[in-house]
């Protein structure tokens, strides 16, 4: 007598084994366990990684991170990518750098460079729609075009800002708490609440996670294109300003390294590059995953030309792990 066959369980009827699964809970969990790594090697590598003045001053490090990586996640959760955040950051604090040197105060200097990011950010949006080009092949040349233009409006020199807000924003906090992370926190609690609480964060998972179906819902593909790039130009703005702070000028190179970093700290998070995946916190503890690997390879003596690789190896993990998460 045959014995009877047991019945398919869920995952066998859609093919997925008990190892795959398994491996897709790991790349969830992979910003929290990326951490949680990173502490405990912190912990037996340097002790002083964990120290209170150490730990202070890796969330100061990574705040603007934070930011460019929030703007990148709208972008991604559609299946783009923006190469020219980086540029966008310049471009505004160029524009900053330039109203206070022409003798205005560096609050309109600040009206102006959100309002000049939000516009190179709309216009990757439109040409990306209007041309039916790849995301990736636009802002590739708008990063050229766009740092071009930077260094061609500042000569190529930093402009002085003298700014006693601009400085206390990149030196003071509440407590423990430094403005540039406050800043970091209230822009990501706002990306929250747009992504995952309003009708327009709805469209763009749904974009991001299925364009045919997306177009048969009769979603505006334009409007929502432009909308998440608006997003990132505006982010890549802020963080611009930001840098502007920092540094007390306007440096037409600064903060180039975000480029790809932006994008790196998203995809550790939990943001898929084929889109239809969101995620807020994630990229936060993304960007202090990052930030950290750096910061422990410098206190651990470790030559500064071997950390890119250290970051690549982590991202490249994370990229990888996603693969089983689909």
């Amino acid at each position: 007598m045959t014995p009877p066959t047991r019945p398919r369980t869920v995952l066998q009827r859609l093919g997925v084994s008990r190892d795959q699964l398994s491996m897709a809970t790991i790349a969830g969990l992979a910003p929290v366990l990326a951490l949680i790594l990173l502490m405990i090697v912190g912990a037996i590598v340097a002790p002083s990684f964990l120290s209170a003045g150490n730990i202070r001053s890796l969330l100061l490090s990574s705040a603007i991170l934070m930011i460019f990586a929030i703007g990148q996640t709208f972008v991604i959760s559609t299946a783009g990518i923006d190469l020219s955040v980086a540029a966008i950051a310049q471009l505004s604090g160029v524009a900053l750098g330039l109203v206070v040197a022409a003798g205005s105060s560096p609050e309109l200097g600040i009206l102006v460079a959100l309002a000049v990011g939000t516009a190179a950010g709309a216009l990757n949006g439109f040409l990306i729609f209007r041309l039916k080009i790849s995301d990736f092949i636009v802002t590739l040349g708008t990063f050229s075009a766009f740092s071009g233009l930077t260094l061609l409006l500042s000569d190529a020199r930093p402009q002085i800002v003298n700014s006693p807000t601009l400085l206390a924003i990149s030196t003071g906090g509440i407590g423990p708490m430094s403005y540039l992370l406050l800043v970091a926190l209230v822009v990501a609690a706002v990306g929250y609440l747009l992504i995952f609480h309003t009708r327009f964060g709805t469209h763009v998972l749904a974009v991001g996670g299925n364009r045919k179906a997306a177009d048969a819902m009769g979603l505006s593909f334009g409007n929502v294109k432009v909308g998440v790039y608006a997003i990132s130009g505006l982010l890549a703005a802020i963080a611009g300003i930001l840098l502007v702070a920092r540094l007390g000028a306007a440096e037409p190179t600064a903060g180039s390294a975000y480029q790809l970093t932006s994008i790196a700290a998203a995809v550790l998070g939990g943001v898929s590059l084929f889109g239809g995946k969101r995620s807020i916190v994630g990229p936060l503890i993304g960007a202090v995953v990052l930030t950290g690997v750096v910061n422990l390879l410098t206190i651990a003596g470790v030559p500064v030309y071997y950390q890119p690789i250290a970051v690549g190896a982590v991202v490249v993990l994370a990229a990888y792990l996603r693969r089983y998460e689909r």
